[in-house]
C-alpha cells in the first residue's frame, strides 16, 4: 500500500506531520527496535543498523519527544541543552528544553556545529544513542564528554516514558 501511495500523501497521524512517509519512518525505526528487544530476550542483541539508528535520533527529538511530553505530564524545561554525539557517524545533534518546546537546535548534519556550550554532552554508537532514547540501554551506556553526568537520567523526567 505504502509503495502505491508514495511518502507525501495527506494521511491521518498522531504525529503534527501529516504524511504516509511518517508511517513508513516510524514503522521502520519501530522493527528495529522491537527486533533489538527480540534479541535481547533471546540472547546478544545485535546494534541497529547505523543508518536507522541516527535517523531513530532524529525522529525521537522531531517527534516522540516532543509526543511524550504532550501525552504524559512533564515539568517545563528550564533551557537544558543536551549534546548527542553520534561515534560512528558524523552526527551531532543538540535539544534544548524550553518551557514546553523541546527545540533540535542543531542536527542530524555536522553542519553548523554546535557553538552553545551543552548542560551535558553524550557519545555513543548511533544504535547506543537510539537504545537509551527508547530507553532500552542505561545512561551507563553512553559515555559523558562534558557537563554534568547527573543531567542525563534528567532526560527521561523531561520526556517521561509512555
Amino acid at each position: 500500500m505504502f509503495d502505491e501511495l508514495g511518502p507525501d500523501t495527506p494521511v491521518w497521524t498522531w504525529s503534527a506531520e501529516q504524511t504516509s512517509g511518517f508511517w513508513l519512518r516510524m514503522q521502520l525505526i519501530e522493527l528495529a527496535v522491537h527486533r533489538w528487544d527480540a534479541q535481547s530476550a533471546t540472547g546478544a542483541p545485535g546494534p541497529l543498523v547505523p543508518g536507522v539508528a541516527a535517523d531513530a535520533v532524529t525522529q525521537t527529538f522531531e517527534v516522540m519527544a516532543p509526543a511524550r511530553r504532550s501525552w504524559k505530564a512533564a515539568p517545563s524545561g528550564t533551557g537544558e541543552r543536551y549534546r548527542f554525539r553520534s561515534t560512528d557517524g558524523p552526527e551531532t545533534w543538540t535539544v534544548v528544553f524550553a518551557a514546553d518546546e523541546v527545540l533540535l537546535e542543531c542536527g542530524p548534519a555536522p553542519e553548523p556545529g554546535p557553538t552553545a556550550p551543552a548542560d551535558v554532552e553524550t557519545a555513543g554508537t548511533a544504535s547506543d544513542l537510539a537504545l537509551f532514547l527508547w530507553g532500552r540501554l542505561p545512561a551507563t551506556a553512553l559515555r559523558v564528554t562534558g557537563g554534568d553526568a547527573t543531567l542525563l537520567p534528567h532526560w527521561f523526567t523531561l520526556v517521561p516514558p509512555v
